[in-house]
């Protein structure tokens, strides 16, 4: 979820996330090695929002509120081609990404103090990060690698919180869309 080393991550610290399991086979060795979230216990995913309320302010008005916001979006499908490059970031590419930008927006306009990534950039990406900082080698590497286990795709159906305890990420609640 976050971009940062995991002494980054804080207890209480809270995300929103799309799994993506069908990327597990393809990703999993690369993000264990070379993406903190996956070694913080973070599964294959998309970021929806992050970061979210602290764990704190989590009630069962926020719950329901976030029922209500993703319960309004409908359950889709993603295909994954290709990968994609951010600045110290190796990802798949989401396609068609309209529906997690929306997933997205929708969380951000319903709670305003939690702009996407803390407001750091002015325009977010949806992705499903493989690797951080390398060196150009080896993220050309990985493209090489996963060029022959891609494409694959993922039904999306549900939205989950995830909460930092301190030590690892913990799935706190489960959301599902089209309710």
């Amino acid at each position: 979820m976050a971009d940062d080393s995991t002494s980054a991550f804080q207890a209480g610290q809270a995300g929103l996330i799309v799994r993506i399991p069908e990327a597990e086979p393809c990703v999993r060795g690369w993000r264990e090695r070379l993406d903190p979230s996956a070694q913080a216990g973070v599964p294959a995913h998309i970021t929806v929002l992050f970061p979210f309320l602290d764990e704190s302010r989590m009630d069962e008005h926020v719950h329901s509120a976030l029922a209500d916001v993703l319960g309004s979006h409908q359950p889709f499908d993603l295909r994954f081609e290709r990968c994609g490059r951010l600045p110290e970031v190796l990802y798949l590419v989401p396609e068609p990404d309209t529906q997690l930008r929306q997933l997205t927006e929708a969380i951000a306009d319903r709670w305003p103090e939690a702009p996407p990534y803390g407001g750091r950039f002015s325009e977010v990406v949806p992705h499903l990060t493989i690797a951080q900082v390398q060196e150009d080698a080896v993220m050309e590497e990985i493209e090489a690698d996963l060029g022959g286990r891609l494409p694959f795709t993922s039904h999306v159906a549900s939205v989950e919180l995830m909460v930092h305890d301190g030590v690892k990420w913990q799935e706190r609640a489960s959301f599902a869309l089209g309710q």
